[in-house]
């Protein structure tokens, strides 16, 4: 008898520690990321590819380059305008259950790049000439991201985004929400 609890016991004990191990100290995450930058047109979009490394306690730094497209109306003519940032932060976890099956984290980012109005060109084909010009642009993001493993190396992200850029002729805050998707290593 003694024999059957010790062997139910054992067995337990390595039903629970067979679970993989996440959101390790220096393990690296390749993610990817879209979404829209507002509900006005459905041309107004932005993709991300974000190389994260895990720290202690489910935070961790940020390394990403990212391309917002949007167009702006004039008249009959549609304007593009384009941005692409690059960004390093730091993300840290805000809840998340012990296993880390489902966490929401907040981040907050330093951002730099270049915005382009019309791919750089002034004259309309109307006629008009646009005076914004192409910018340096600067500032800070901030997401919030709920995060959830679908496998131990794959992770589903929803994400809530805002960038203040300084610099810029366009608008300076900027809201966007996406869905991404991240590969551990």
């Amino acid at each position: 008898m003694i024999r059957y609890i010790f062997a139910v016991v054992l067995a337990m004990l390595s039903m629970t520690a067979v679970q993989a191990q996440r959101m390790l100290p220096k393990q690296k995450g390749l993610e990817i990321n879209a979404g829209m930058l507002s509900k006005e047109i459905s041309d107004n979009y932005y993709l991300n590819l974000t190389l994260t490394v895990n720290g202690k306690n489910g935070n961790y730094w940020i390394w990403g380059a990212e391309y917002t497209h949007q167009f702006s109306g004039y008249r009959d003519v549609q304007i593009p305008l384009e941005t692409y940032t690059g960004e390093v932060g730091y993300s840290l976890q805000l809840l998340g259950d012990a296993r880390k099956t489902v966490t929401l984290n907040a981040g907050l980012t330093a951002v730099a790049g270049y915005e382009t109005i019309n791919r750089s060109e002034a004259m309309l084909p109307d006629g008009s000439t646009i005076l914004d010009k192409d910018n340096f642009v600067y500032g800070t993001g901030g997401r919030l991201t709920l995060e959830t493993y679908l496998s131990d190396r794959f992770v589903l992200l929803l994400q809530g985004r805002t960038k203040v850029l300084w610099g810029t002729d366009l608008k300076q805050f900027r809201p966007s929400a996406g869905i991404g998707l991240r590969f551990n290593f």
